[in-house]
């Protein structure tokens, strides 16, 4: 079964999307922090030249008839006569703050909004008895200062686009290689899969034809009868494991998702493993009671339910125990053997891929954690996780915890 070649390909765009998208919204936050920053210091400088604007006015004011540009005043003498420059709208003016100036009031400077025009008034007595009211027409204010938001903001808004075609460009670039890289390993593992199935087909065809045979032969050996049920078995089980390292090598494919009774595929693994134990001298039991469910793909399962097995097996002196058991809903699989233990310094690396470890008298002896790491892998596909639990220095438990199938809640 070749892979198709798209696949890689396609993740590789995806991701180069998303990193895009990424430089894009960091961009965007930049962008929006940067243009806060300028609009608060815009609108200070706005408001820090009104206020000048209308000190100076004030201040430089003799009459009403010739105003600065974009100005109106408003001028109080010591008779109480009012004058106002020509044209001013009516309501513009603020007389009750110019009574309250020439009483010796302090008015605020205030902003009105008359006819969808926006005016800033400054009221204030000055020392020559005068009371004088400026008022500015901040229409050129405002269109300066959305003349340079809308220059902002479409800067901003190029600035996400390039920055967004940039991220996918740079993003496409740097996964090319991880593509190439995720292609072989699929390639290798398609013709292996290829190269395997055939002599494991031609394995299982020939097992099955002397299990006949053998069935048929009244003076047949019971022990050599059911070492070749176990062949024909055997050869069933590689046959799905090969079958699920397929699946799991197609990063766009996905495991079939079925119910598993965990306690009959543990009472499997333990029996597979027993010819094992035995020839080691180790005594591999099985403790379990009610049914427990899972949902996943069965051939993943054992695998990692296997390799547990083997390394328990591998590593104990006398004794190994799975157990099964369900906790609230949680699946759990405890695999314990009474070996040596597991040197805290290297627990953390345990799962690690190829990470190399060494054991008490094993010098110069190298140790791959390929099958801790397989099993944890198969567990984050399950949506579960393994870990090894503190068993203070009695030998060494793996928990496999997977979510319980519904039939079990």
């Amino acid at each position: 079964m070749r892979p198709r070649p798209a696949g890689e390909a396609l993740l590789a765009r995806r991701a180069a999307v998303r990193l895009g998208v990424q430089a894009a919204v960091i961009a965007g936050l930049i962008v929006v922090a940067l243009t806060a920053v300028a609009v608060v210091v815009l609108l200070g400088a706005q408001r820090a030249q009104v206020a000048t604007q209308l000190q100076r006015a004030i201040v430089r004011a003799d009459d009403v008839a010739d105003p600065p540009d974009g100005m109106y005043l408003v001028l109080r003498d010591r008779t109480g006569a009012v004058t106002v420059t020509p044209g001013l709208h009516a309501g513009v003016a603020d007389l009750g703050a110019v009574a309250d100036a020439a009483a010796g009031g302090s008015p605020p400077t205030v902003e009105r909004s008359v006819d969808h025009v926006q005016y800033e008034v400054a009221t204030e007595l000055r020392s020559d008895g005068t009371t004088v009211q400026a008022i500015l027409d901040l229409t050129v204010n405002h269109a300066e200062r959305n003349r340079l938001l809308a220059t902002m903001f479409a800067t901003g808004l190029a600035g996400l686009l390039v920055a967004g075609a940039a991220g996918t460009w740079l993003g496409h670039r740097a996964l090319a290689p991880l593509s190439a890289a995720l292609s072989l390993q699929r390639r290798f593992v398609a013709d292996a899969g290829h190269e395997l199935r055939t002599p494991l087909t031609l394995l299982g065809t020939r097992a099955q034809l002397l299990r006949r045979r053998l069935r048929r032969d009244p003076g047949a050996n019971p022990e050599v009868v059911a070492e070749v049920e176990g062949v024909v078995t055997d050869a069933g089980r590689l046959t799905a494991i090969l079958e699920d390292l397929l699946l799991a090598a197609d990063p766009v494919g996905a495991r079939p998702r079925e119910v598993v009774d965990l306690t009959d595929l543990c009472r499997d693994v333990v029996a597979a493993a027993e010819a094992d134990a035995t020839d080691r001298g180790i005594d591999l039991g099985l403790d379990v009671g009610d049914p427990v469910h899972t949902t996943g793909s069965a051939a993943a399962l054992r695998r990692a339910l296997t390799a547990l097995a083997d390394n328990a097996v591998r590593h104990a002196a006398q004794v190994v125990t799975m157990t099964v058991r369900v906790e609230g809903h949680t699946a759990v699989v405890d695999v314990t053997d009474d070996g040596e233990g597991v040197d805290p310094a290297l627990a953390p690396r345990l799962f690690d891929r190829f990470a190399t470890t060494s054991r008490p008298g094993e010098a110069g002896r190298r140790r791959y954690g390929l099958g801790l790491a397989l099993v944890a892998e198969i567990a984050a596909a399950h949506d579960g996780r393994v870990a090894l639990v503190d068993t203070a220095g009695r030998g060494a438990t793996f928990r496999l915890t997977l979510p319980v199938a519904p039939r079990n809640l």
